[in-house]
């Protein structure tokens, strides 16, 4: 019975890992659902309603996939952000009109690079969608990746609500396309005007939003990110630059190029742009926190300018990027998860399967009078001697005293 349950413990352990290397050896889901699932992005139109709130559109809204005919102004900056596609609305209502303008990227970053673009300084912060802003007849927000730009005849009490209500029937992205631009983390809270931050991904949309430095000695070409903010301080108002590098090493050179060129003030080439030239000379500084160039100017005593350029730290946030397909290692992990963890089930079996077996026949030998274990059940040739030496030897006493006992006759 032993030889029987180890014989079973090994079958159970052999069919699992034939099992197992099978299983591995097929595709997986996720393999075969990316080998044949195709994801198109959402149609243009359906970024804009045709009617909403008693608003209706009043001819056929205009799809556009070139940032030249979306805005021509501006279309360097949309292509540096990953515009793709936009569509313009106009509606009406009793007499009043309302133009929409939706401008879709490819990811979160782009649209709120692009809103942070078209929004202006000072103007009022609304409580629309993932950010707003209002001018006079005009609001601007933006939604995962979409920026709508709205222009009414005549702003009303419920005139946000409406817009609110455009706002939640706007796609929304999911996965690392809906993820934020990360150098915002980086940016300090303390005596911040949130209404004043502009990110950049190119020469064009850094200088179009009014960049400190000239683009050519900000390299993005190789790969940076830039990201301005001003700030209300004792001394005045500063504005700080963060400039988002791939490397601390890039970072770490950057930094050396930047400061030889605000130490040239005057005779730097290419000249200084306005906010240099409006900055006091003796609170422009620079330093470099990781991947991360932070730079400050403006009209503040150098102590401020310190203090905000010092609250700049950069902290490596690990974020594990999920992998579309299952690597070698991960397959090979499982293979092996997969045979010790059938070992420990045929194992179990095994010691299970001796039991029952064992057990059961032990209880069955006790239930009929006879010892738990067979080892004293084994028959042998022996003799009685013992017995039969009793009875040898009561014959012979029974003789002798026969013998002894004295004859009638005699």
């Amino acid at each position: 019975m032993r030889w029987l349950a180890m014989i079973c413990g090994v079958a159970a352990i052999g069919c699992g890992a034939a099992m197992a290397c099978a299983q591995a050896a097929q595709p997986t889901a996720a393999e075969k659902k990316s080998a044949t699932t195709i994801v198109l992005p959402p149609s243009p139109k359906a970024l804009l309603p045709d009617e909403f709130d008693g608003w209706t559109t009043a001819e056929t809204s205009k799809t556009m996939t070139d940032a030249a005919q979306a805005d021509p102004a501006n279309a360097a900056a949309l292509k540096e952000y990953g515009f793709n596609a936009a569509v313009e609305a106009s509606y009406k209502r009793e007499g009043e009109t309302l133009s929409l303008r939706a401008l879709r990227f490819d990811d979160a970053s782009g649209a709120y690079g692009a809103y942070s673009y078209y929004r202006q300084n000072g103007w009022p912060k609304e409580a629309i969608g993932s950010g707003a802003a209002s001018n006079n007849n005009r609001v601007l927000f933006w939604v995962g990746t979409t920026v709508v730009d709205a222009t009414f005849s005549h702003i009303g009490p419920m005139s946000a609500g409406e817009m609110r209500e455009i706002a939640r029937q706007l796609p929304q992205p999911t996965g690392n396309r809906a993820l934020a631009p990360p150098i915002l983390a980086s940016l300090p809270q303390a005596k911040l005007d949130p209404q004043s931050t502009h990110y950049a991904l190119g020469p064009a949309s850094y200088a179009g939003a009014g960049g400190v430095l000239p683009p050519s000695l900000v390299k993005f070409e190789m790969g940076a990110e830039t990201l301005t903010a001003n700030y209300s301080l004792v001394s005045g108002s500063a504005t700080l630059t963060l400039i988002d590098y791939p490397t601390p090493q890039i970072a770490h050179a950057q930094v050396e190029a930047i400061r030889a060129y605000l130490k040239a003030g005057g005779q730097a080439q290419p000249p200084w742009p306005k906010p240099l030239v409006d900055s006091d000379t003796a609170a422009l500084e620079v330093r470099d926190s990781g991947p991360l160039v932070a730079i400050v100017s403006g009209d503040v005593i150098p102590d401020d300018a310190h203090r905000l350029l010092e609250s700049v730290h950069y902290e490596a946030d690990m974020t594990a990027i999920p992998q579309p397909l299952e690597s070698d290692v991960e397959k090979t992990s499982k293979l092996l998860l997969g045979i010790a963890v059938l070992s420990l089930i045929g194992a179990a079996a095994a010691i299970l399967l001796g039991g029952m077996l064992g057990g059961g026949r032990a209880l069955y030998r006790i239930a009929t009078g006879k010892p738990a274990s067979s080892m004293y059940d084994v028959e042998f040739i022996h003799l009685d001697l013992q017995e039969k030496w009793v009875e040898v030897r009561e014959e012979s006493v029974e003789e002798i005293e026969a013998i002894e006992r004295p004859h009638p006759k005699g």
